[in-house]
């Protein structure tokens, strides 16, 4: 079998846990690749996406700020992906490379193991960008409840939740700016949250909402993994609240692109602890 190179297209790229798990992986099986983190900025992403057959790419991860902007560079996308507007899993296939979104399957399946099954669920979601709009997705496919979107700028928002009633014109989506969240919210016992903003990653970052607002009933799901429990996640435990951390959607995403990539089942334990080793000595 011949090496190939695997990675993963962002910036800023260097505190990317992905390196960890997938080469783990690669080494429990025996394969021979090495995936790296790769920044890429902005402005020379097509030139980046253009590089992987002379380099011997195998398949590539994207993440911010690329995940909607490497869309035109692909010779295929699909369904799921094109639907979401987002790209997070580049794989060639037939000589063509063809880009997938596992954000969502993978953010469900650690929801689901986390023991909550969103279907009637109410969910209010922070965030539209390309991982917000994975998210949102598996959530109507999985019947959450009403959907409420929550920006800064409502414009943005609006995008996506057109996007969203053309493909489930049954459920109800909303969008409301970021700064009403605490009055908007004030009569729900029950919800799940996503916050599926880049808050979280700086330590001087501030909360996305007013912590009060969270009731001990709601499930709070940050998207955000490093680091675990981000500065969110804590103030929901203090409040009671049921909290998911962001490693179980890196971790799934992970095993769906890993086995897109080499047509091996994914050793699921190794890359979780891999993660987890990874994560416990940053502490």
């Amino acid at each position: 079998m011949l090496a190939q190179v695997f990675g993963i297209f962002g910036t800023p790229i260097a505190h990317a846990l992905s390196p960890v798990m997938h080469n783990a992986a690669f080494a429990a099986l025996g394969l021979p690749h090495h995936y790296h983190a790769f920044e890429v900025a902005p402005d020379r992403l097509e030139e980046a996406i253009q590089a992987m057959d002379a380099l011997g790419f195998g398949g590539v991860n994207i993440t911010l700020p690329h995940k909607e902007k490497v869309l035109p560079f692909l010779d295929r996308i699909d369904t799921t992906a094109r639907r979401v507007g987002a790209v997070n899993t580049i794989a060639i296939e037939n000589g063509r490379w063809v880009g997938y979104n596992t954000d969502g399957a993978g953010w469900m399946r650690a929801l689901l193991e986390a023991g909550v099954d969103p279907m009637g669920m109410r969910a209010l979601l922070l965030g539209s960008g390309g991982a917000a709009a994975s998210v949102a997705y598996t959530l109507l496919e999985h019947q959450a409840g009403p959907l409420s979107i929550f920006c800064r700028r409502t414009e943005t928002g609006h995008p996506l939740a057109n996007r969203l009633r053309a493909t489930f014109p049954q459920h109800e989506i909303e969008v409301f700016p970021l700064s009403e969240f605490q009055k908007i919210v004030s009569d729900f016992p029950k919800a799940l949250l996503i916050q599926a903003t880049p808050l979280g990653l700086c330590p001087d970052d501030p909360l996305p909402i007013p912590i009060e607002s969270l009731q001990p009933g709601w499930v709070v799901s940050d998207l955000v993994y490093r680091p675990y429990e981000t500065p969110l996640l804590v103030q929901a435990k203090k409040r009671g609240v049921q909290t998911i951390p962001g490693i179980g959607m890196l971790l799934y995403q992970g095993v769906l692109a890993f086995e897109r990539w080499t047509g091996e089942i994914a050793p699921i334990s190794v890359m979780k602890a891999a993660l987890s080793h990874a994560l416990n000595c940053a502490r």
